[in-house]
């Protein structure tokens, strides 16, 4: 009977468990669940053969937008390798749900369905919301906003049929030109990395969800991204324990029930040449787990980046991220190569039969603790709607209102006269935008310009000449690409155009980009009142507006120091 467990034995167990242990997994956190006795996952480990076990570490890749046979694929591995999870990339949210119920049925044992869901289920799915990015949260001074953004994102996973989110990441920004992390943190300052991170993941356990902070021990200081390369940290033993791990001690401490290591080489924990953290035994054994005292699920990056296996190919990658203390592969070269080289390594008892015994049965028990002992199909009908449904915009509009961070200025400076004549001019982006449009409301002697990233010196000139006859001008730049940069796509002049127009008399400016472009704007700091909005978004938009009219007070405070004017915590507070 090893390799096979009939659903009819699953169904009967799950009956005789489910009353007595349904109410303890939902009260207790997954952590704690772990020091509890639990038949389900004792049941289910004794059933599985070696190979059985070790497939329950691994997580696949899945689509909704590759097709039909890439979905039989995927499918065919469910079945052949009995893997224990799958992480969803990009498609569509009812795709998925329904792709999701039909794997379930393929599997074996339950499968945890995992996404990176950053910035909600929208970083991967099209046609639905997104909430904001890290950093824009990162301003934020109310942390309850943040965890009631955990609960809706919870809410989210559970309607597609999602167990696990690898979220938040809790690296802190230091950098600038980091390539990989940046806007994706809170920022760089690690008590409020610690703070945010902790609400955000509490938000999302207490809706039954897995989290996975990332990425262990700090991806922040670093202008190499792993998925390219093996960036280094050079740092010291001791700054790296005060610094960077000091976000994931804090989580640890509030009941973080996963961590997911970064692929970066360490020399201060680990002295093997070209040793990835992720394949480092001192590191997740011996710190992570022995000094940390972390008890949760130990989640690798993604084992296909190249951070990994430049160093360590053909699967060795797979067999030193196991032996090192892993708990979940997650995206492996080749599941089904790593699976025989790792049972070779057990039978040549490089691994105790307890460690390995621990780490299947804790994967088990996240499946148990998750709901997966009581599997029921997602729905399928109305997930659209159910993902964009009111609650949620209302929240991600309070998240943004709160976010508005007001570098320089004060209520006279920053509301200017509504009769006076008034020049609202868009940069970076060629069309009319939601902050032009709502402000020109407030400015009814107003005039809208649009200036492009191609527009030619010829015309910037003209406008220029054709702006200073305007009493006061309000700026707002963009930055259009998909993920906000440290450095705008913007030519020479018009950078000097901003500096121009920033430097008359009567100029509100305001930045929906990253807030380390603010930096590469010489001469912006000149500007009567300028606003931070960290992202191009709708509702950053609408916000932005709020602030200028006197609807709301900006509250926000700057999550990272942008230069010697605007630092870590800038912020001015209207009375």
């Amino acid at each position: 009977m090893k390799g096979y467990y009939p659903r009819i034995k699953y169904l009967l167990l799950t009956l005789s468990l489910f009353f007595c242990n349904y109410t303890f997994a939902q009260k207790t956190s997954f952590v704690q669940s772990l020091a509890q006795p639990n038949r389900w996952v004792d049941s289910v480990y004794d059933d599985l053969s070696t190979r059985e076990r070790i497939a329950q570490l691994f997580f696949i890749r899945a689509h909704t937008n590759k097709g039909r046979a890439y979905e039989d694929s995927v499918e065919t591995v469910i079945k052949e390798q009995k893997v224990g999870g799958l992480v969803f990339f990009q498609g569509g949210p009812g795709r998925q749900a329904a792709l999701t119920n039909r794997y379930q049925r393929a599997a074996e044992v339950p499968l945890i369905v995992s996404m990176d869901g950053e910035w909600g289920v929208g970083m991967r799915l099209d046609s639905v919301i997104n909430y904001p990015y890290q950093m824009t949260l990162g301003a934020i001074q109310d942390n309850t906003l943040i965890y009631k953004m955990g609960q809706m994102i919870g809410r989210d996973f559970k309607r597609l049929g999602l167990q696990m989110n690898f979220a938040p990441v809790m690296d802190i920004n230091n950098n600038p030109a980091n390539p990989v992390i940046n806007y994706r943190s809170f920022g760089d300052n690690r008590f409020n990395v610690a703070r945010k991170g902790i609400a955000y993941f509490q938000g999302m356990q207490n809706e039954g969800i897995l989290t996975t902070a990332k990425h262990f021990p700090g991806h922040g200081d670093t202008n190499v991204d792993s998925h390219a390369d093996l960036p280094i940290l050079p740092f010291t033993r001791s700054r790296l324990d005060s610094l960077e791990e000091y976000p994931f001690r804090e989580a640890i401490n509030a009941g973080l029930s996963g961590v997911m290591v970064a692929h970066m080489n360490i020399p201060a924990l680990d002295s093997a040449k070209n040793r990835p953290s992720t394949l480092s035994r001192p590191i997740i054994t011996g710190i992570l787990k022995d000094s940390l005292k972390f008890k949760g699920l130990v989640v690798s990056d993604a084992m296909e980046m190249k951070g990994v296996t430049k160093f360590f190919p053909n699967g060795e990658a797979d067999v030193q991220a196991f032996l090192a203390g892993n708990d979940i592969l997650e995206l492996s070269e080749d599941s089904e190569r790593a699976i025989k080289l790792i049972k070779k390594a057990i039978r040549k008892d490089m691994i105790t039969d307890a460690e390995f015994e621990a780490k299947v049965k804790k994967v088990l028990a996240a499946k148990y603790w998750a709901g997966l002992a009581s599997y029921k199909p997602a729905p399928t009908r109305d997930v659209l709607p159910f993902i964009n449904r009111p609650e949620a915009k209302a929240l991600i509009q309070q998240l943004s209102d709160a976010a508005v961070t007001m570098l320089k200025g004060n209520t006279q400076t920053l509301r200017l006269n509504p009769l006076a004549r008034t020049a609202i001019v868009n940069i970076g982006i060629d069309k009319m935008t939601p902050f032009q449009q709502e402000l020109s409301r407030w400015y009814p002697n107003s005039m809208l310009f649009v200036v492009g990233k191609t527009t030619s010196l010829n015309d910037l000139n003209a406008m220029l000449v054709n702006l200073k006859k305007y009493d006061q001008i309000f700026i707002s730049i963009y930055d259009t690409r998909t993920r906000p940069q440290s450095k705008l796509d913007y030519n020479s002049d018009i950078k000097f155009l901003i500096a121009q127009l920033a430097a008359q008399p009567r100029t509100v400016t305001t930045v929906f980009a990253n807030a380390y472009t603010i930096a590469g704007l010489p001469g912006i700091e000149r500007s009567g009142a300028l606003l931070a909005c960290y992202q191009n978004s709708d509702e950053l938009q609408r916000a932005a507006v709020k602030v200028i009219t006197g609807q709301i007070k900006p509250m926000g405070k700057l999550p990272v120091s942008v230069n010697s004017f605007f630092p870590t915590g800038t912020g001015v507070m209207l009375p």
